[in-house]
């Protein structure tokens, strides 16, 4: 029983980003070198949603 919670594409996508990163290659929307891995992730994400692909929602932080 798989508990994925992102599509395969989805995966693919965010992997691909963090490819991007290691390379040094990733950049942010205002054109800057992305250095936080958690950065680079959520830029990946983000653009699996642009594309339509199965991605959870964000969670909600309790205090």
């Amino acid at each position: 029983m798989s508990k994925t919670k992102y599509s395969e594409k989805a995966q693919e996508k965010v992997g691909k980003v963090m490819k991007e990163f290691k390379e040094g290659k990733l950049k942010s929307s205002s054109g800057e070198k992305v250095t936080d891995k958690k950065q680079a992730v959520a830029i990946g994400i983000s653009e699996a949603k642009e594309k339509g692909l199965k991605v959870p929602e964000k969670k909600s932080k309790k205090d």
